[in-house]
């Protein structure tokens, strides 16, 4: 019978432990890991050579909640888990942002991780484990991966920070909700909402996050040493100098040029040009996939490597400014007759059609989430559709993404918006990125 190796450090309120050799010993690396009753299994699994041609990182984050774990049913007709909630696809993005960074930039090779909730106390939300297991999970698999990371969620009661507080005191007596994660060394992801705080006390946060969680560090090269796999004999391919001074050759002038054209569209054609012509005249016929990929990746670093060296030596951004002018800003209201409230927003060549409409209690959003029922009345949503960066694409169900950037605004506004008592309506914000040649998320 296969045995279980565990490790358990006390971490805020409850018992964190990571367990592992016992559950989905097939996959690369796997851990169960327990905050009080909230468990999660993450498993981490790695194609053992990149497919032909591959010229990014395919890494997927899969976080998954069962009804089980709440001892319900699920409803509907069928009976099962459907398609990911808000809150599954959220959390997928908050496990792959400190995460992916952390890789080689050379790998290719396909990465999952999956992370499955199968049991959850209604007072301690999945998300912390899950992070936590990821990063296990990675590290007991021996793929190449600078971590492991620790993650905590840090809350503010009484003018004093409170590792991995509980959801009643986050609703009740928190003035901040804050998740840090990050290596031994440096802080790699924030997220937070918080009610107005001051920045040194935002600031505090972080740090105090960062610092709690060395201890999750420390128990992840514990269970790693004594049950983790050999590590891959895995090395990037050695730079071809050779090719690199032949695509600096062909292209550097025509860059520069390029960069001169402020207007974004004529500035993409013209970076295009100069793409077909650097393939053209580096990549043979006969050339393997590999091969082109590597004359992309040295053009791409050419134009990266340009575009810094013009922003520290005090040079003019690609669109004119220097590094204090705000793109110009316009505001105009009113645009759409029969709505509540709508607001076309231009900042440069970035832009978006606001659009708000209340409604009464009974319009509130009313999401039936693992941790128990609740009700929004505020609710925030973003759409980019293909044609503001000059594309075509898919339009339908909203992205990963897009799920990602209405979350964040929704957090920035959430505060200072007036409370049910003060303004019973309910409330749609809806935002149509109609351009997009910077963070329209802002």
């Amino acid at each position: 019978m296969p045995t279980a190796t565990k490790k358990s450090i006390p971490y805020g309120q409850h018992t964190l432990t990571l367990e592992t050799g016992e559950i989905a010993r097939q996959a690369g690396g796997a851990v169960l890991v327990s905050l009080g009753d909230s468990v999660v299994l993450v498993t981490a699994v790695a194609s053992k050579r990149a497919k032909p041609g591959q010229d990014f990182f395919p890494l997927t984050v899969d976080y998954q909640e069962k009804t089980y774990a709440a001892g319900r049913i699920p409803g509907g007709f069928f009976k099962r888990e459907g398609r990911p909630s808000e809150k599954e696809t959220l959390t997928s993005r908050l496990i792959d942002r400190p995460i992916r960074p952390l890789f080689p930039d050379a790998f290719y090779n396909e990465v999952q991780v999956v992370a499955t909730v199968m049991s959850v106390d209604p007072e301690i939300d999945p998300d912390i484990p899950a992070l936590i297991g990821a990063s296990a999970a990675i590290s007991l698999s021996g793929m190449p991966f600078s971590g492991p990371i620790g993650a905590a969620r840090v809350g503010y009661i009484d003018d004093q920070y409170v590792l991995n507080p509980s959801k009643t005191e986050l609703m009740t007596q928190s003035r901040l909700d804050l998740i840090v994660a990050g290596t031994e060394a440096a802080v790699l992801m924030v997220e937070s909402e918080a009610k107005e705080l001051p920045e040194e006390v935002m600031l505090g946060a972080v740090v105090f996050g960062h610092q709690q969680q060395q201890a999750v560090i420390n128990l992840i090269h514990e269970l790693v040493e004594e049950a983790g796999k050999p590590l891959w004999d895995w090395k990037a391919e050695p730079k071809d100098q050779a090719l690199v001074d032949m695509v600096t050759e062909l292209a550097e002038s025509d860059l520069r040029e390029a960069y001169g054209l402020r207007q974004k569209q004529a500035r993409q054609q013209r970076l295009k040009e100069v793409a077909a012509k650097v393939e053209a005249e580096c990549i043979p016929a006969d050339a393997p996939l590999g091969y082109a990929n590597q004359v992309r990746n040295f053009l791409f670093e050419l134009e990266a490597k340009h575009v810094r060296n013009d922003i520290l030596s005090g040079e003019p951004r690609i669109d004119g400014r220097d590094t204090r002018t705000v793109r110009p800003i316009s505001i105009r209201t009113g645009l759409l007759p029969r709505t509540h409230g709508s607001a076309l927003f231009t900042r440069g060549e970035t832009q978006a059609m606001v659009v708000a409409t209340l409604g009464t209690a009974r319009d509130e959003q009313i999401i039936d989430a693992l941790m128990g029922e609740y009700r929004e009345r505020f609710m925030f949503h973003y759409n980019m559709p293909p044609y503001a960066t000059g594309e075509t694409g898919r339009v339908g169900s909203p992205k990963r993404r897009e799920i990602g950037h209405g979350r964040l605004a929704k957090r920035a506004l959430i505060a200072v918006l007036p409370t049910a008592d003060e303004f019973a309506y309910s409330i749609r914000v809806v935002s149509e990125i109609t351009e997009s040649n910077g963070s329209s998320s802002m």
